[in-house]
């Protein structure tokens, strides 16, 4: 339905500058701090609209961002879906062939790109056929070395401050993300101004990822990532003050903005909160203003949501994907757990949660047919609703592959407990077949990383003659850990929660877990490394073989 009722990103912009006109914007930008207010953001939204007028951008063209998280960035979130065209964040960790078949796949008509970033950009468009005719803005007041670039305050610059916004449709795609292809071409996934609109107004709810007018709101997680999983219109239809960290923040960074400017919600993969505990041990850190602690992207450990509890801040456990705007569940505590023992809270909390309202799922086993809602049970997670795409950009082969009469399936291989609270058990291709029995890698982990002496550990299946695979460890330990005893330990606490035949056969000690461009954990290249990995016999507990005695 087209006009000013429907359902689009306009009237987030509007309430914003028209309710909270002195609300604050602070962002850690590359030429310094900024701060300003939604009106004028709103002005400077509407400069950007006109240039894009005169630059010749049209309904239903695309313009793409190789940007960090900041204030100029997130002027483009508004700017470019109210005029009828198609924000393309585009990742900017991803290999220099990746990001040339995504702007060639996209038909990208304008990178708006940081000037630190500049470079990378320039690497993969050299000589590629996939830039030709592309042009680009450079984030900031001076040009680049790098780049034929128009700097963007000089692209906006004697605009006017006032912009008619047309009626744009509510199934206009209004935003793209592409998958990071860790396991094949990269996959492009459109977002229409109704699945925007739909996905904000769920995660406000108090199921969701609620925000109010007087949090202070600071995405870690990438804007480039599905949209920093929707905050920045999230925060703005609440009327909230935005926070934005900035190029590649480090600890001290995001801690000194949450002490600063107060910051009340914040989110990010747990490497970021790992980081920050890491940083906290040595540095006095005021965390008092901070009351929710977002984690998605892989598993929170259980010790991370107690070092947060044990300083009053609330670890809120989320799931979703690129497919799917992308939040799907989180872990909030139903209304009949709230009296219920900390240790049975801390296990739900540490699951997936339970699906946001709006949405449907399913979970089906190998042989086809629906799990019991057991808590033990594995199978595959389907799921549906409104802000979760029915199809890929222009890619049949993967749409065959990945969707079943409107259902996503989504790869994440999960249980589900008496109480609807899901829990990933791994993604479809990373779970461990052993012996034709399956062993998940995510709860190894989680159950590795509990041990004080450990910053990082995966786990992934190695082929094994007998057994197909057995499980693996890579643990980087903390620095000073005594990493002799630290091997028993791990096997003893691992003993007390898991059967013998689940044991890791091998716990090896590496400086770094490699991580995919959207900074998870990747297997992908652990496994390439370790494909014919010969088991370490000192290493290897007798009753750890799946031969033992269970």
């Amino acid at each position: 339905m087209p006009g000013g009722h429907s359902q689009t990103l306009r009237p987030f912009l509007w309430r914003a500058e028209t309710l909270y006109p002195d609300q604050e914007i602070v962002s850690r930008n590359h030429d310094g701090m900024q701060r300003y207010t939604y009106s004028e953001y709103a002005d400077r939204t509407a400069q950007l609209a006109n240039a894009l007028d005169e630059y010749g951008i049209e309904e239903g063209d695309r313009v793409a961002t190789f940007c960090w998280n900041h204030s100029r960035h997130f002027e483009t979130y508004f700017a470019i879906p109210t005029i009828g065209a198609q924000l393309h964040t585009i990742n900017p960790l991803l290999p220099d062939e990746h990001i040339q078949y995504i702007v060639d796949n996209a038909d990208d008509q304008l990178v708006f790109v940081d000037q630190s970033l500049a470079p990378k950009l320039a690497s993969a468009a050299e000589g590629a056929e996939e830039f030709e005719g592309v042009d680009f803005v450079v984030m900031g007041a001076e040009e680049s070395d790098a780049l034929d670039a128009t700097p963007y305050e000089e692209f906006i610059d004697g605009h006017p401050t006032e912009y008619d916004w047309p009626e744009v449709d509510e199934e206009q795609p209004a935003g793209m993300c592409y998958t990071s292809g860790t396991t094949g071409r990269p996959k492009g996934v459109e977002y229409t101004n109704k699945m925007l609109w739909s996905h904000t107004m769920a995660t406000l709810t108090p199921q969701g990822i609620p925000m109010a007018d007087d949090d202070v709101i600071m995405p870690v997680v990438p804007m480039f990532h599905v949209n920093a999983w929707g905050m920045p219109f999230t925060a703005t239809a609440a009327g909230a003050k935005h926070v934005y960290p900035g190029p590649q923040p480090d600890p001290e960074d995001i801690a000194n903005l949450i002490q600063n400017e107060g910051v009340t919600v914040t989110a990010g993969v747990p490497t970021v909160w790992l980081g920050l505990m890491d940083y906290c041990k040595n540095n006095d850190v005021d965390l008092s203003t901070l009351d929710t602690v977002i984690v998605g992207g892989s598993a929170a450990p259980q010790s991370m949501i107690r070092w947060f509890d044990d300083r009053g801040v609330e670890v809120l456990h989320a799931w979703g994907m690129t497919e799917m705007s992308p939040i799907g569940s989180v872990s909030h505590l139903k209304a009949d757990l709230e009296d219920a023992d900390y240790d049975t809270q801390l296990d739900k909390r540490a699951k997936q949660g339970i699906m946001v309202p709006g949405l449907e799922f399913k979970v089906i086993n190998e042989e086809g047919e629906q799990i019991t809602h057991d808590g033990e049970e594995f199978g595959e997670l389907y799921v549906r609703g409104p802000w979760v795409t029915k199809e890929y950009f222009k890619r049949p082969d993967a749409n065959e592959e990945d969707f079943e009469d409107g259902w996503l399936k989504t790869g994440d291989v999960v249980t589900v407990d008496p109480d609807g609270y899901l829990k990933i058990v791994d993604r479809a291709k990373d779970v461990i077949k052993s012996g034709g029995e399956w062993i998940s890698s995510v709860e190894l982990e989680n159950a590795i990383m509990a041990h004080d002496g450990v910053s990082e550990a995966t786990v992934i299946g190695v082929p094994h003659e007998k057994w197909q695979e057995r499980p693996v460890a890579f643990v980087v330990p903390v620095e000073g850990a005594d990493r002799e005893s630290m091997v028993d330990e791990i096997y003893d606490m691992l003993r007390e929660d898991y059967p013998k035949w689940w044991l890791p056969d091998d716990i090896e000690f590496i400086e770094e877990v490699p991580k995919t461009a959207t900074g998870k954990f990747s297997k992908k290249d652990l496994r390439e490394q370790y494909s014919d990995h010969s088991l370490v016999e000192g290493n290897v507990p007798e009753d750890a073989a799946p031969d033992s005695d269970d």
